[in-house]
């Protein structure tokens, strides 16, 4: 008889966004009559609202009419992407920027979230890698390590045994302190997911001297790049000297673009980059890499790359940046509210995420509750994303305008 990876059943409850539309169809369904005449507004999910920029809709209808002829028909695509694609990648987003990035560094995904727990096929599973993930944090960074047995046992009020969490807070301006006590890989998110963070250049190359000196592997997770206004915040880990030594770096054109239902995004893998073997070798982990994707990927159909390929031209640019300007102001105007309601909000500069601090002491699932029932309004509770995520609940950005209006007029006086 077939054995079932036992890791699954280590997970605690649903996935955090699946349980939160569990509540939100039992509410609904309990209370149809509300529902109807005070339609549920959804802050919660980082969904997007704004349609693929122009520039992407017209390379997509010119990819579709070439795959209509057969002197033009793309087929499988390369495992790792078009060298087209990579190219305009390497030099629009890193080289453009300092960073000495070439093409075959580049490997073309359906989404960070993929590269964000695929990458772990490249390291030693069942707890050989003592693992470090910022607190709180996308849940996909926990859960994909239960699953590949990095951790032990769930822990009372959150957490598992075998992770090290690293708490990000208010009080150390959500860059936690680096361990002290031994790690193999250590997560990082900035602009961060949920808290919308940034860190400045100094204190993202003081991770990357820390992870080079201790021989310490880093994932960056760069999905919200394209959302930072301040020219202190450093859009990439490889603007740091050395990155290419220690760190992968995934990418998304997801909240960016609008790809969420299109699928399109990266990971970047220096060639510098090494881990050890059982014998202490030195391996390169992108040539590791390119053979896991040869294997175990199909690639991205030929006319969504020719959309993500759109994105770096000057309109698909500017399109790109009116979409973060449009988000961003709505952050601006729901952390007003929330602020002049007496809550603590950080986050919403430069990213497109509000962390807001639960009122007198509630917890984070019963402000989700409260804000539900009382103004039909869902948001993320925090604790859902790691224990140091209680007493704080994720706001995002992403609905429409004028659901954004009608949030602040909901919760305004609520609060």
């Amino acid at each position: 008889m077939a054995r079932v990876n036992e890791n699954f059943l280590k997970l605690q409850s649903g996935f955090l966004f699946p349980e939160i539309a569990r509540r939100v169809e039992a509410y609904t369904q309990e209370h149809a009559g509300a529902v109807a005449d005070k339609p549920i507004i959804k802050m919660g999910l980082g969904d997007v609202t704004q349609p693929l920029p122009a520039a992407c809709v017209e390379a997509m209808h010119k990819a579709v009419d070439e795959q209509a002829s057969a002197d033009s028909f793309h087929g499988y695509a390369q495992h790792v992407g078009y060298d087209w694609l990579r190219e305009a990648i390497a030099e629009h987003d890193f080289r453009s920027r300092g960073c000495d990035i070439a093409f075959d560094e580049v490997f073309i995904s359906d989404g960070a979230k993929s590269d964000c727990a695929n990458i772990l096929d490249l390291l030693a599973s069942g707890g050989v890698n003592r693992m470090a993930i910022t607190d709180p944090a996308y849940p996909v960074y926990v859960d994909t390590n239960v699953i590949a047995g990095n951790t032990g046992a769930g822990l009372e009020g959150g957490g598992y045994e075998g992770l090290l969490y690293l708490a990000m807070t208010p009080d150390n301006g959500f860059d936690p302190p680096k361990p002290t006590e031994p790690v193999d890989v250590v997560y990082l998110c900035y602009p961060n997911n949920p808290t919308g963070a940034a860190i400045g250049k100094e204190a993202l190359q003081a991770w990357v001297d820390w992870a080079r000196e201790r021989d310490v592997l880093l994932f960056f997770d760069a999905a919200y790049e394209a959302f930072i206004t301040d020219p202190a915040v450093p859009h990439s880990v490889f603007e740091c000297d050395g990155a290419a030594e220690c760190a992968i770096e995934m990418r998304s054109y997801s909240k960016s673009a609008a790809f969420t239902g299109t699928r399109c995004g990266y990971c970047v893998i220096p060639k510098a980059l090494t881990a050890k073997t059982a014998a202490d070798d030195r391996v390169q982990l992108n040539p590791l890499w390119l053979r896991r994707q040869r294997t175990k990927f199909n690639s991205v159909c030929y006319i969504v790359q020719r959309a993500a390929e759109a994105l770096y031209s000057d309109a698909g640019k500017a399109q790109v940046r009116e979409r973060a300007a449009y988000y961003l102001e709505n952050a601006r105007l729901l952390g007003a509210a929330i602020r002049a309601a007496g809550l603590s909000v950080h986050g919403g500069e430069n990213a497109p995420y509000l962390w807001v601090g639960t009122p007198d002491g509630m917890d984070s699932w019963g402000f989700f509750d409260h804000l539900l029932r009382e103004a039909h309004v869902v948001v993320t509770p925090g604790a859902g994303m790691g224990p140091a995520g209680e007493g704080f609940v994720r706001v995002s950005a992403f609905p429409s305008r004028e659901d954004v209006e009608r949030v602040v007029e909901r919760v305004g006086p609520l609060l």
